[in-house]
């Protein structure tokens, strides 16, 4: 039976460690807070992007942006966003296996993955996956121009003919309970029908000089504000997942720390009884002598 100090130094130990937990739980919730109004922010944004796009697209029916042309072939980059750190809960182990799944079982000639967040460069380097590009140490606060380097790379390799298709693979926040895992093909972009069915432009808007180069300019950025969005919508699943599993692990501390209290309260009456007896036998034995 250990020793009573010895419990009362883990039940410190194991406080100070919930101390830790506790705090780190309140920064992911203020994060998170932020982290959705980014989100929720954002969201109106992309919503007129694709309108536009959707309207671009019905003017220039005859012209074909290389970005809209299906590719025969099973080459493909995948854009896989992860977080830089870990406590982060299953997020970052379902996206690199939704990842690399969907490029298994789609997409087998050829794999080469960009990969934004720490996490998942380090894994797929482990296991002797192509990198072709990396951005970690993207800030709280992400910004287009951070994640730009590796959206510019995956839209070079398409250029260039040496990719067939453009995946993004990252964490789309539902809810602070729910987080999933959501692939999307960036190119060839299939740009959604409105509702109703195409029965002509939503608005009568005037382009200039001409639909089709407005399309050209479009569908970049149209690519960009997607892999942005899923960077934000990463972020927020991020600090949802920390701040439910440093919750766990708060309330997993103060279920040991009332455990090893009533266990130490055991010890110690044990000894307390231990002690009473030795008292109670010497008495009785010099009773006796005497």
């Amino acid at each position: 039976m250990p020793a009573f100090r010895d419990i009362v130094r883990r039940i410190d130990s194991i406080k100070s460690t919930q101390k830790i937990t506790k705090a780190m739980q309140v920064v992911a919730a203020t994060r998170l807070r932020r982290a959705q109004a980014a989100v929720q922010a954002t969201r109106p944004y992309a919503d007129k992007m694709v309108e536009v796009l959707q309207t671009v697209s019905e003017r220039a029916t005859e012209y074909k942006h290389p970005f809209l042309v299906r590719r025969e072939g099973k080459r493909a980059v995948m854009i896989l966003i992860t977080t830089d750190k870990g406590l982060a809960g299953a997020v970052n182990v379902n996206n690199i296996r939704a990842a690399t799944r969907y490029m298994n079982e789609h997409h087998t000639e050829g794999q080469r993955y960009v990969t934004i967040g720490r996490k998942g460069r380090d894994f797929l380097l482990r296991y002797r996956r192509e990198v072709i590009a990396d951005v970690s140490g993207v800030s709280d606060r992400p910004t287009v121009v951070e994640v730009l380097p590796a959206i510019t790379v995956a839209l070079e390799e398409y250029t260039q003919g040496r990719t067939d298709a453009v995946l993004l693979c990252y964490a789309k926040w539902i809810s602070t309970m729910k987080q999933e895992p959501t692939i999307r093909v960036l190119i060839p972009a299939e740009i959604p029908q409105r509702e109703g069915g195409s029965t002509g432009p939503r608005a009568d808007y005037i382009y200039e000089p001409d639909p089709e180069s407005v399309l050209d300019g479009l569908l970049p950025r149209y690519v960009e504000t997607q892999v942005f969005q899923a960077v934000l919508e990463n972020k927020a699943s991020e600090y949802s997942a920390k701040m439910i599993a440093m919750q766990n692990a708060t309330n997993a501390a103060g279920d040991l720390i009332d455990a090893l209290t009533l266990y130490a309260n055991k010890v110690r009456q044990a000894g307390i009884t231990t002690e009473l007896m030795e008292i109670v036998s010497g008495a009785e034995a010099m009773r006796a002598s005497s």
